[in-house]
């Protein structure tokens, strides 16, 4: 594929020069668009919407046709491959995932098993392979992974948490049971990440949503190694594949986010973007990182913040986004506006 057929996102996750940053939303198929809320009304099961196919991929495609983004990212969960390794959950409307019984025991981490993701997942690959059928050229196909720790988190605490005191707990009192769980989730994770490339995603996103919730020195220990275990797999396998790193709360180990091996960092809108650049190198790939919550503000504000966004992380290397997920109840127009401003963005001028 020659350079001027390869789509905006792609070229600039991969360090190329071009005219303006890219730009997607996390979350953008969501509770925030009428048309989704609508589908949810016929469909009121998350597993039911992430898990059939057609359905899936109509959600994936909400944006696309909404605002044409430079990013179509996979509607799915980070859970999903869970199942497939002997993890079953359930997602509860308004309360979230829950695991029943919690991952807490040798027995049990001694019953978990590999990933078979064509014979486990095999919706995901109708669902990658009409994206791009889909969006052909004018748009990246994104897929995303969740991360050993955040799924692990998952997984021991049985539900969403605050304190994250059982994996916590676990890390510090039985912390070789954990690193079991956690390599054993790794390499499904790795075994996922390449299967979604093979099926069609041209760039994946890691989330790694619950490890801003760790000290650097416990980050060090619990969740980089297992990060660098996917990502070394992956990449032996897909080297030209650019990887994304997200972390919910990251400015106390940004640094660290650089050296798990990922092309890109994305930036959470807790830390100034000039600052983040000096801090991971100003050559490193950076995504984001507005504050989802200036989209409730003027159109005057949004375009002044992304100006701002946009100036700090420079000409190359930097696809927009928020520092996180697009809010429910965020007027749809403020993200029109988003999308639109950020694509009359020129760099040249």
């Amino acid at each position: 594929m020659s350079e001027n057929n390869t789509p905006l996102l792609l070229r600039a996750a991969k360090g190329e020069i071009v005219d303006r940053p890219p730009v997607w939303m996390m979350r953008q198929a969501g509770r925030y668009m009428k048309v989704y809320r609508e589908l949810r009304e016929r469909y009121p099961g998350f597993r039911e919407r992430s898990e059939n196919a057609d359905l899936a991929i109509e959600i994936s495609l909400q944006p696309w046709s909404a605002f044409a983004p430079d990013g179509v990212i996979l509607f799915s969960d980070i859970l999903t491959p869970l199942p497939g390794i002997g993890i079953p959950f359930d997602i509860i409307e308004s309360k979230g995932p829950i695991i029943d019984p919690p991952i807490r025991s040798q027995e049990q981490i001694d019953k978990l098993h590999s990933l078979d993701p064509a014979k486990d997942l095999p919706f995901i690959k109708t669902i990658l392979q009409t994206l791009r059928n889909e969006v052909g050229n004018r748009s990246t196909v994104l897929g995303f992974v969740g991360a050993p720790w955040t799924l692990a988190a998952y997984a021991i605490e049985g539900k969403s948490s605050k304190d994250y005191s059982q994996i916590k707990s676990m890390a510090f009192s039985r912390p070789e049971l954990l690193h079991q769980l956690l390599s054993k989730i790794a390499d499904a994770i790795a075994t996922y990440a390449c299967y979604q490339i093979d099926c069609g995603a041209q760039v994946v996103q890691l989330f790694d949503s619950w490890a801003g919730q760790l000290s650097p020195q416990d980050y060090d220990k619990f969740a980089l190694p297992y990060q660098q275990q996917v990502i070394k797999k992956v990449k032996q396998i897909h080297p030209d594949t650019p990887l994304i790193l997200y972390i919910s709360g990251s400015a106390g180990i940004l640094e660290r986010m650089g050296r798990s091996g990922v092309d890109i960092v994305s930036v959470d809108w807790t830390l100034d973007m000039a600052d983040a650049k000096v801090r991971l190198g100003q050559d490193f790939k950076v995504q984001g990182n507005l504050d989802p919550g200036v989209l409730f503000g003027s159109q005057d504000l949004i375009a002044s913040r992304i100006d701002d966004t946009v100036r700090k992380a420079g000409n190359r290397g930097h696809i927009l986004n928020l520092g996180h997920g697009v809010l429910v109840g965020t007027p749809e127009e403020n993200v029109r506006f988003f999308f639109e401003t950020a694509k009359s963005l020129s760099y040249s001028k």
